[in-house]
């Protein structure tokens, strides 16, 4: 018995000395720097004639467990952080929009944002097995995860509700200001709510899918973009508050009314951007071509006057979680919405990690497949419950960087766990998230426009993959009908469930069903679900494209 164990001992001690040994030679030699990787391929326009040499490119194929150089392992990180960068302080800059918050409170909500991410991408992508039962947390994969923008569109309509209700503070001139109480409501219903999704990670995937099929989260999806366009658009013009209060759009040193035609400019500088790196830019700055067409349009607002460096200048030197407080409360109205957003996060990200497997070459069916979604379902609860704790966002996982997988042939979690790193760090130093909560307005909503497309576009995909049978037809038309007209008038509600009683309870219930039905993606996405299960099959009926238009 005790020889046995000598010998177990001895082999952990060899295993522990290779280990040390191919570390040391990873740090000293120049294959475990550089490698044999044709850097090169990476940065070649993709214009004649420079990409002659890559025509016929064979690129080499790294899988999630291989080893990588450090160097193409920095570069990867710092690109797959760079695609994700503009969509995770996108939700916060919102956040803060919604809620009308300074340039500090913004800095610190887009702080806690990026560290919740890197934390939450960081679990994602090494994968920890449950003590004594056969569950994990994470997927094992090179998944991404950052904050949902369906948060967005509830703070919206919470957000005009609290100002409608006096709830809010709003100035002597009728200007709305920062309301920290309401983000205090958000992060205790969702701390309330965020359960229901850790319990969705011990359902069959293949349940969840009976219920909320593919039509729901393309619904949401399609209607979320539709929804937040219209945010983009006014950013872009100015600013929400100038438009809906008249006045001048003030932007650094300039003061222009909404939609003139220099803030228009500003903001068309960063998508024509965007769209001219995507024509003509090489691999690396095509899939981080939101981010280098943002980078584009700050310097030139920056050369015109247009920047308030102000609050980067009071930024602390670093921010962390916890380092602000807010009252936590619990509001009624927020639940049955951050309920089902938290079930649709559960469901949405099952797409994203399928996603994620097939451009790792990894497989999409079996056990080990419907594991890998058990995982990153409670991986992005976990790191919506330390949002919740933190002052932070509501995270689930993203298939954004699957660009950059299929794009470098790499899908090595050596190059994830560097991106997961970065972006800890870019909240950590909060000079950084300042630079973004300073972002002229028209210089953001550019962005936005183009960032909004392409949620847009993901549900339209989504929904390509429907039968398109009468009976599919029919419960789409129903809950994109509800949402494109909730979109266009979304105060068509107000006075259906107008409550002036004492009965708080009551009061909060007919609040939260205002909210949900005022939120057009949600109430779309409800009518799909219900129709679903109501109405049968037909799985008899066929697919007439001449039929009904």
């Amino acid at each position: 018995m005790s020889d046995s164990k000598s010998s177990h001992a001895l082999e952990i001690t060899d295993c522990e000395q290779n280990r040390l040994k191919n570390l040391y030679r990873k740090f000293t030699t120049r294959d475990g720097w550089l490698g044999d990787y044709d850097y090169a391929f990476l940065f070649t326009p993709a214009i004649w004639p420079f990409n002659r040499k890559f025509k016929h490119y064979d690129q080499p194929y790294f899988g999630i467990n291989d080893d990588i150089p450090i160097l193409l392992a920095v570069i990867l990180g710092l690109q797959h952080c760079l695609t994700l960068i503009c969509s995770l302080v996108a939700v916060p800059l919102l956040m803060g929009d919604a809620l009308y918050f300074d340039a500090q409170q913004t800095q610190h909500l887009v702080s806690c944002t990026l560290i919740t991410a890197g934390v939450a991408t960081f679990a994602q992508i090494t994968r920890f097995h449950i003590y004594k039962t056969p569950y994990y947390v994470g997927t094992g994969l090179l998944s991404v995860v950052g904050p949902t923008f369906d948060i967005v569109g509830i703070a919206y309509s919470y957000s005009s509700i609290r100002y409608s209700k006096g709830t809010c503070p709003i100035a002597s001139d009728g200007t709305n200001l920062p309301c920290p109480d309401a983000f205090g409501a958000f992060l205790g219903s969702m701390l309330c709510t965020v359960w229901i999704q850790v319990l969705l990670a011990f359902v069959p995937p293949r349940i969840l899918k009976r219920i909320f099929p593919s039509m729901v989260t393309g619904t949401l999806l399609l209607l979320l973009a539709v929804y937040l366009s219209g945010n983009g658009m006014k950013n872009w013009g100015g600013g929400s508050n100038c438009l809906q209060y008249g006045g001048g759009c003030s932007t650094g040193s300039h003061n222009f009314e909404w939609g003139s035609r220099p803030y228009i400019g500003l903001g068309f500088s960063t998508f024509i951007s965007i769209v001219i790196i995507n024509l003509v830019g090489s691999p690396i700055m095509k899939s981080s071509s939101i981010i280098l067409g943002l980078i584009i349009g700050c310097i030139i607002s920056a050369a015109c006057g247009y920047w308030d460096a102000s609050g980067i200048h009071a930024a602390p030197a670093a921010d962390f979680l916890w380092t602000k407080n807010y009252t936590y409360s619990v509001d009624g109205s927020l639940i049955l919405a951050l309920l089902l957003m938290f079930i649709v996060e559960g469901i949405s990200c099952i797409p994203d990690i399928l996603a994620t497997a097939e451009a790792s070459h990894e497989k999409t069916s079996g056990v080990e497949f419907q594991s890998r979604i058990q995982g990153g379902i409670m991986c992005d609860a976990l790191g919506s419950l330390l949002a919740s704790v933190g002052g932070g966002i509501p995270m689930v996982s993203q298939a954004a960087n699957n660009g950059v997988i299929l794009l470098t042939g790499c899908a090595s979690r050596k190059a994830g766990w560097v991106a997961a790193v970065l972006l800890i760090l870019m909240g950590i130093f909060s000079k950084i998230s300042a630079t973004f909560a300073a972002l002229p307005l028209p210089v953001f909503g550019g962005m936005q426009v183009f960032l909004f497309g392409t949620i847009g576009v993901a549900g339209i995909k989504i929904l390509s993959t429907v039968p398109w049978t009468r009976r599919n037809r029919f419960i789409l038309s129903c809950g994109l009908g509800w949402g494109f007209a909730g979109t266009v008038v979304s105060s068509w509600f107000d006075k259906i469930l107008a409550y002036s009683g004492s009965n708080q309870s009551l009061a909060g219930f007919l609040e939260g069903i205002d909210l949900i039905v005022e939120t057009p993606f949600i109430f779309g996405a409800i009518i799909v679900c219900f129709l679903n299960l109501i109405i049968p099959d037909g799985s008899k009926d066929r697919n007439d494209d001449a039929g009904e238009v």
